[in-house]
């Protein structure tokens, strides 16, 4: 395997509103859509579909959503011998899509919160042979950790999307991680700095780098991505394209950096195609249903 995506799945349920409703307030959906989603397979699916080999590491309930969620793995080669059958419900996830193309998510962990340590080391020998491990932050903190710990002990680089952020988050593990790829609310939530300039976005991003991250991205939408390393920061420009749903670009954004990082090993490079990648998917309605595959990315010439 290329990648290790040790984390979450979900199912998601979105509703496409004209507006979002006011506190209080009932609003009709104008439409509705069911796909799978959930950050970790998100970034796998998107890894998966630009050409790299995955292995997922997830826990999915004894439902139809965790058998939907399975068949859904193995429909786009990604490896499923630990995706493991949980005496719980599937996680879920409402999205509220607005005609602007903005977009509010609620989770329900499910299954996820039963990923445990016990699970990684239970996968060892796999996880052991990949490039690279990919994580986030809708699975328990501790089982989080443990990936870090493993990478760190295999010599396998890790990256970490701290998604959704929390303020429990401990720094001293994200010092362990090679990647850490917020995006710039995770990143305010985080540092409790303010992003709304991109000096801002800068300034706040240097005291994550302070504690000892080797590379933080920040991921800005339209107003592209920030990377920042000891060597300065480097900024790839947005992409002006016509937006029919956010959902999933930055889960986009990070399965196309994994692909292109363990593909070619050049960090400008991957920055820009997955950025162009995830520029790509906004154009499209839904989450993994957003994402080309590379064939049909390569098309776009981006």
């Amino acid at each position: 395997m290329d990648i290790a995506v040790i984390g979450s799945n979900m199912v998601d349920l979105v509703s496409y509103l004209s507006r979002m409703p006011d506190e209080g307030e009932t609003v009709e959906a104008w439409d509705f859509e069911m796909g799978c989603g959930g950050k970790g397979a998100n970034q796998a699916m998107a890894a998966a579909r630009m050409g790299s080999s995955v292995l997922m590491l997830t826990r999915i309930g004894n439902d139809a959503f965790g058998e939907t969620t399975r068949r859904n793995f193995e429909a786009n080669g990604i490896d499923t011998t630990y995706v493991l059958e949980t005496e719980a419900t599937s996680g879920v996830a409402p999205i509220f899509v607005d005609d602007n193309s903005r977009n509010s998510i609620v989770i329900a962990k499910g299954a996820n919160a039963f990923l445990t340590p016990a699970d990684i080391e239970d996968a060892a020998e796999a996880i052991a042979q990949c490039s690279l491990i990919v994580l986030q932050l809708e699975v328990n903190l501790e089982t989080v950790y443990a990936a870090i710990d493993f990478g760190n002990r295999h010599g396998i680089p890790v990256l970490l999307n701290p998604a959704p952020a929390t303020p429990e988050l401990d720094f001293a593990q994200v010092a362990k991680c090679d990647y850490f790829v917020p995006n710039e609310t995770e990143l305010a939530l985080l540092t409790g700095m303010p992003v709304e300039t991109l000096d801002q976005v800068q300034a706040a991003a240097g005291t994550i780098l302070d504690h000892g991250v080797k590379n933080i991205i920040v991921t800005m939408g339209s107003r592209g991505v920030l990377w920042l390393s000891a060597a300065g920061p480097v900024l790839v420009e947005g992409r002006a394209v016509p937006a029919l749903d956010t959902t999933g670009a930055g889960d986009a954004f990070i399965g196309c950096f994994s692909h292109c990082l363990v593909e070619s090993g050049d960090v400008p490079a991957s920055l820009a195609t997955a950025n162009a990648y995830a520029a790509d998917s906004v154009t499209r309605r839904g989450t993994q249903t957003s994402y080309a595959t590379r064939e049909q990315f390569e098309k776009t010439g981006a």
